[in-house]
């Protein structure tokens, strides 16, 4: 993947999928899909043709968790995943519900807004201890007390109430329960415009303008009108404070040397961070 930079490589979300055939023990976690949208559901680009179609040729949905630059630095934030009930929240192809799976872990849960992503991680997956389920990250509602680990990748910008995801993943998760989260990095997603802005001497800049202006922000990526929601970092930290988990760590990703030497594009992500990394607990 030589002279790619991250934001070639950014997927939508994390990753997972069971087979569609068999309810499970696991079924009664979510009420059955639905497929109807009213305006206050979440905005569904994923299943744009257009969009769908280009999202799977990215990096990371061509080969998995190793396309995608970050995964190590996620793997050192997660806990140890062996007999633990997980939810994956936005999960993609399903990804990193296999690979928890793979580490042990006793079942696993993913919920997807995207039709054509949940039709795609069942489809890859065979395990009758990993299910998924098409659910709004803006409605969804887990059961108290009945995961051990919530884990969600590139997904939570794209939800309006932050704060009720957050007060809702607490309430799900066992006491000392983890949960794991990466999302766009504040500074990367502010702008009105968010673009390289080269200088007279060629330098590379980064607009953050409106920086502390929280709310919606439409982007083209793939297709035209993409629908975020930019928060600053202190709205992150502090919604996850005062719903009662304590932060354990957090990274501001930035490749390492080694994967600049293997793929120069990156570098460019030393002048500003694209990502977030968040890992907390209950308390």
């Amino acid at each position: 993947m030589p002279g790619r930079s991250a934001r070639d490589l950014i997927k939508r979300h994390a990753d997972t999928g069971p087979r569609p055939s068999g309810r499970g023990f696991l079924a009664w976690l979510v009420p059955r899909p639905v497929f109807l949208q009213d305006v206050n559901m979440a905005q569904n680009i994923y299943d744009d043709p257009k969009f769908f179609a280009g999202y799977s040729q990215l990096p990371r949905q061509v080969h998995g968790l190793k396309g995608a630059p970050e995964w190590n630095a996620i793997k050192a934030m997660l806990p140890p995943l062996e007999g633990k009930r997980v939810a994956d929240l936005g999960c993609g192809f399903g990804w990193a519900s296999r690979w928890m799976r793979q580490q042990g872990a006793a079942s696993v849960m993913g919920y997807d807004l995207s039709e054509k992503m949940i039709g795609r991680a069942r489809a890859d997956t065979d395990d009758e201890a990993i299910h998924y389920r098409i659910a709004d990250l803006d409605r969804l509602e887990l059961p108290v007390d009945s995961f051990d680990l919530v884990y969600s990748a590139l997904a939570f910008h794209y939800v309006a109430d932050f704060d009720r995801l957050v007060g809702m993943m607490h309430r799900a998760l066992t006491l000392g329960g983890a949960l794991v989260f990466t999302i766009e990095h504040p500074i990367f997603m502010a702008a009105s415009q968010p673009d390289w802005i080269e200088d007279e001497q060629g330098r590379k800049i980064w607009p953050v303008n409106g920086y502390s202006i929280e709310g919606e922000r439409r982007t083209n990526w793939f297709v035209d009108g993409v629908l975020k929601y930019h928060r600053t970092m202190g709205t992150t930290l502090n919604t996850l404070i005062r719903q009662g988990f304590q932060i354990d760590r957090i990274e501001e990703f930035a490749p390492t040397t080694a994967q600049i030497s293997e793929n120069p594009g990156l570098a460019e992500e030393l002048e500003r961070p694209m990502m977030l990394l968040v890992s907390a607990h209950t308390t």
